[in-house]
């Protein structure tokens, strides 16, 4: 061809962009725009704070007398939808605030759209729904009330007086969703093995039995939020101390053994393993919020907040031990790594 650069003997122009696939014209994804996008996603999402989510249902299986089965694992797929979706509500509906306070957050930056942020916290409720519908009515049931209390919380309850109470209410019900979903499957396999099925007011006791470890969960969840609440501006004195002491009373209950029946040999697990996950427990949450009541500075409370989130992970796994179950106890903290690595990338506040 006249003309032609390589008949000129000059070297081709380079393609305006790379080429894939065997008909050589697909474009290359541009790699930065797209690692840009997924890390908007996973702040907006707080990806860092979802490796506290499993331990509720492990805890809560515990708590309930059971291994963790089926039912559990739908439980924490549930679990992590619901999560997820408040994280998400959350921002949307703290858009035009983080405007003014944190600007740099995904949806006031313009990194990922308001649109965008409520779809996902919508379909995220769904598959959660969805999930805890695979485990029965009862675990539905629960679930349906997290998602309530998720929702209610984000759009109504965050900025009143009943904020706390109610992020405290949700992560007890995740421990109870937990508790119930593996009491439901367990008995619907027992109908199906032939044996005789409990029926639904027959495994209320044993879900009930969850109860107090949920009720732990979420003084310690009420305590962390509370703190939140300051996050931004600083300067109280007083709610830190207040969550100090409550952390130290939810060590102390939990540190208040009783035997788990029926099993004499986890005995010695659990004496050994109790401590440690308590004392793990208590350095994580009181460390951070003794320097925030020191010093009520922005930076000192947000890390009292993150320590508090983090917290978590060993009280779920002091709750399952406490419960009978160290092994499980011992899985549940060996989301602690993985949680420190997260958080600094991404921020759990």
């Amino acid at each position: 061809m006249i003309g032609s650069p390589r008949l000129l003997g000059a070297r081709p122009a380079a393609p305006p962009y790379s080429l894939s696939g065997a008909g050589g014209t697909a474009p290359a994804p541009d790699r930065p725009a797209t690692r840009a996008h997924l890390r908007a996603w996973a702040e907006l999402l707080r990806v860092s704070a979802l490796v506290t989510v499993p331990g509720d249902a492990l805890a809560g299986a515990a708590a309930a007398g059971r291994r963790p089965g089926r039912g559990t694992a739908l439980a924490v797929g549930a679990s992590l939808c619901l999560y997820e979706a408040g994280m998400a509500l959350n921002d949307w509906a703290d858009r035009e605030e983080d405007a003014v306070d944190r600007p740099h957050r995904p949806i006031p930056s313009g990194r990922v759209t308001p649109g965008a942020a409520l779809a996902a916290a919508a379909v995220l409720t769904g598959a959660g729904l969805a999930l805890a519908s695979r485990a029965g009515r009862p675990a539905l049931a629960v679930a349906s009330g997290l998602a309530a209390t998720v929702w209610a919380y984000d759009l109504r309850l965050k900025h009143t007086q009943l904020g706390p109470a109610a992020m405290a209410t949700a992560r007890t019900l995740d421990l109870m969703l937990g508790a119930t979903a593996t009491m439901a499957t367990m008995s619907a396999l027992a109908g199906r093995g032939g044996a005789a099925s409990p029926t639904r007011s027959a495994t209320a006791p044993a879900a009930s039995a969850a109860l107090p470890a949920a009720l732990a969960l979420g003084a310690h969840t009420y305590a962390v939020t509370a703190v939140s609440r300051h996050e931004v501006q600083g300067g109280s004195t007083a709610v830190p101390m207040a969550a100090l002491a409550g952390v130290a009373g939810i060590g102390a209950a939990v540190l208040r053994v009783r035997p788990a029946t029926g099993e004499p040999h986890r005995a010695p697990a659990v004496r050994l393993l109790l401590p440690a996950f308590t004392a793990a427990y208590l350095h994580t949450s009181a460390v951070p919020l003794l320097h925030a009541a020191l010093n009520p500075s922005p930076p000192l409370t947000q890390r009292a907040v993150g320590g508090g989130i983090r917290a978590m992970i060993p009280l779920q796994a002091a709750l399952t031990a406490r419960a009978g179950a160290p092994v499980d106890g011992l899985a549940v903290m060996g989301l602690v790594p993985l949680a420190r690595a997260l958080a600094r990338k991404v921020s759990a506040t």
